[in-house]
């Protein structure tokens, strides 16, 4: 897979791609990201990329031009399956949306900034618009982060252990069961006995049940959307 990123801040997303996870499926091939300065496409002495609203108010809006450019120039290369722009009132990032997208080969990820982008670049080049939540970030290169962090994982090879991501929370409907490691006591706190039991059968049975009432206790409107319960 391949994942281009169109920003006009790139520093902003030079550290959560090169530790962790992400680092390591880069290292062994599995994914490449490509993070590109629209400031590339901007023709004036001071790299402008963005102007003052029209019709008046607060903030700046990010310009056409080098959006329009850079995209077009991405889009002569390679083909994309989407063209997404991050975006708080874009559609609302579920787990059901990353299995999707880590299916595809190519994805194109535009960052807006400030106020956004001239809505000419949504109407002309993105396909798919994604929000993390309904809140508001300074610009979409941290909500691109999440995005990219969300689907890579999920991409075959990028976990040493496959079952790993298929366990998660939400991708049956139901959060996941409490974890334990070593030791099996701490200040008192005991690892529940069935987790050493080694009965693997009772375990899959617990975890099932402690998935069930997490989710009733945190998230009661996921069990609405599920018919695993």
């Amino acid at each position: 897979m391949r994942i281009d990123i169109v920003t006009g801040l790139p520093r902003l997303l030079e550290s959560p791609f090169e530790e962790s996870i992400l680092k390591r499926a880069r290292e062994k091939g599995k994914i490449e990201i490509v993070v590109h300065d629209v400031r590339d496409f901007a023709h004036d002495k001071h790299k402008t990329i963005d102007d003052s609203p029209y019709g008046g108010g607060a903030g700046m809006v990010l310009k056409p031009e080098p959006l329009f450019e850079c995209v077009e120039h991405l889009k002569s290369q390679r083909a994309y399956d989407e063209i997404i722009f991050m975006s708080a009132d874009g559609e609302k990032l579920q787990q059901q949306m990353a299995n999707e997208l880590s299916l595809k080969s190519n994805l194109l990820i535009i960052c807006g900034h400030y106020k956004g982008v001239d809505d000419r670049v949504r109407q002309a080049l993105v396909t798919r618009e994604i929000s993390i939540g309904d809140y508001v970030l300074t610009g979409g290169e941290l909500a691109a982060a999440v995005l990219v962090d969300a689907v890579v994982r999920l991409v075959p090879g990028v976990l040493n252990d496959a079952e790993s991501a298929l366990s998660d929370s939400f991708q049956d409907g139901l959060l996941g069961a409490p974890e334990y490691t070593r030791p099996p006591e701490y200040r008192g706190m005991k690892v529940p006995e069935v987790l050493i039991s080694g009965n693997h059968k009772e375990i899959e049975a617990w975890r099932y049940e402690q998935r069930l009432q997490r989710t009733k206790q945190r998230r009661a409107d996921l069990l609405d959307r599920t018919s695993n319960v």
